[in-house]
């Protein structure tokens, strides 16, 4: 939501099977009204136009306070931030997309609990890639068709690749986080790669195609947990070192 005006806002909702959905909320900046209207929130929507290209306007009971869950905890708050950002911003207008929905729904209700929110998110957007038609395929190594020892994802097809093959090419690869091959929910540095790899391909594909930037809040999640990453590995290195 951004704001428009004095006390209205312009609201983007995502719907299960209207897609993503723009409105005019009339008072939503209002002390009335306000609570309802933050990311991650799951809202029960009306949406009234005289036609149905029109922005029309948006009226909403709250169902359901998922940013409450995130708002004491600023790593949870930056994933929830990142999640709504990317779903307003790379999927199309009005077009359905029921899997990405309940993905961010089970993301969202989960939040509070989720001992891996990190995880979560990029196994989703590895799902809305697929969604787009940008899927990953970490099925099996491009080089040697095998689905042992997957490593690495190509930048260019986004096929894995093994890590013996990978060779002295491994540098130019985005290195493949083992929890988006089935195995656990990773760390720090493996929550750093999934950004990494998942953002690359949004970056180019998702928003590039439409000559748009990743969102700010992604790029910021990305950012922070990198300095998380190289904080926890330099703590581990100390206490080896003692």
């Amino acid at each position: 939501m951004r704001p428009y005006g004095e006390a209205d806002l312009l609201v983007v909702v995502l719907t299960e099977a209207l897609g993503r959905h723009h409105g005019l909320a009339r008072g939503g900046a209002g002390r009335r009204q306000a609570a309802i209207w933050q990311p991650g929130n799951l809202v029960a929507a009306r949406w009234l136009g005289r036609l149905a290209d029109q922005l029309g306007s948006l009226s909403g009971e709250l169902v359901h306070a998922g940013a409450a869950l995130a708002f004491d905890d600023p790593l949870r708050l930056r994933v929830l931030g990142a999640a709504c950002a990317i779903a307003a911003s790379a999927l199309p207008e009005r077009v359905p997309h029921a899997r990405v929905f309940g993905g961010l729904l089970r993301l969202i209700a989960g939040l509070g609990a989720n001992p891996a929110p990190l995880a979560t998110l990029v196994r989703w957007e590895a799902e809305l890639l697929a969604d787009l038609g940008y899927g990953l395929d970490l099925s099996r190594c491009a080089v040697t068709g095998a689905s042992d020892g997957l490593a690495y994802v190509s930048p260019k097809s986004g096929r894995a690749v093994a890590a013996a093959p990978a060779g002295r090419w491994r540098d130019r690869l985005l290195a493949l986080p083992a929890f988006l091959l089935g195995t656990g929910d990773g760390d720090m540095t493996a929550w750093r790669d999934g950004l990494r790899l998942t953002g690359h391909f949004l970056a180019r594909d998702a928003f590039g195609a439409h000559h748009r930037p990743l969102p700010a809040p992604r790029v910021s999640l990305y950012d922070h947990v990198c300095r998380l990453a190289a904080l926890e590995s330099g703590m581990a290195a100390a206490e080896t070192e003692v």
